[in-house]
């Protein structure tokens, strides 16, 4: 009798192995427990994915492409007139006080990535992928990418530390970043004119210009 024809049975594979990440964790993941999960042979999963790396990276990767549109969903319905910050706020309430097991593994890949090697391309690809969104958001690139540092750190107080979600706080700090706020309470944009405009210029000094000369 031929081999059964199974043109799908490698991302079955790649789906039992996300779904084995998603409730045992990364260091659950396993070939025999691929293989029950998808009910296929061992030697199927070994043959498609030649290391327990391989297999990993398969799943991690198809777990962040549906984090990542979940995000871009909810990017491209953020109403255009709302405040930015408000906006992420809420929805990072959303994310920390529902259920954590999504926001967990995202976290869980970060760290794991720390100690291997094959797996930070995946998490800084995830990282850029975060902040290229949010430049819809927020206009700036490298402030994008400074509100996703800003989002990691108050996840992880809030995820290793047990600390409640201070969604106030969370929206100050956010109005604060993206506004460029310094410690004099500056506006960024402000305290870009005047540190590069030409000494005694309006923007330098912080008066508005006089009226022009005949």
């Amino acid at each position: 009798m031929g081999r059964r024809y199974d043109p799908d049975r490698r991302q079955r594979i790649i789906d039992a192995a996300a779904a084995v990440v998603r409730e045992r964790g990364i260091a659950g993941l396993g070939h025999r427990a691929v293989a029950a999960a998808a009910d296929v042979p061992l030697g199927s999963t070994t043959y498609h994915f030649a290391t327990l790396d391989d297999l990993l990276i398969a799943a991690l990767r198809q777990i962040n492409g549906e984090w990542l549109a979940e995000v871009e969903s909810w990017v491209e319905g953020v109403d255009p007139a709302a405040p930015p910050a408000d906006e992420l706020a809420r929805w990072l309430e959303d994310q920390l006080t529902g259920e954590r097991a999504r926001m967990e593994l995202e976290y869980e890949l970060y760290f794991a990535a720390l100690r291997d090697e094959g797996l930070r391309p995946l998490a800084a690809e995830c990282l850029d992928e975060m902040a290229r969104m949010l430049t819809r958001l927020v206009p700036e690139a490298a402030t994008a990418r400074a509100v996703v540092a800003l989002i990691d750190g108050l996840t992880l107080q809030v995820l290793l530390a047990d600390r409640p979600y201070d969604r106030e706080g969370t929206r100050a700090a956010l109005e604060r970043l993206m506004r460029g706020d310094g410690d004099d309470g500056e506006p960024g944009t402000a305290r870009r004119n005047r540190m590069t405009s030409p000494p005694g210029s309006p923007a330098e000094t912080g008066s508005p210009p006089g009226p022009a000369s005949g």
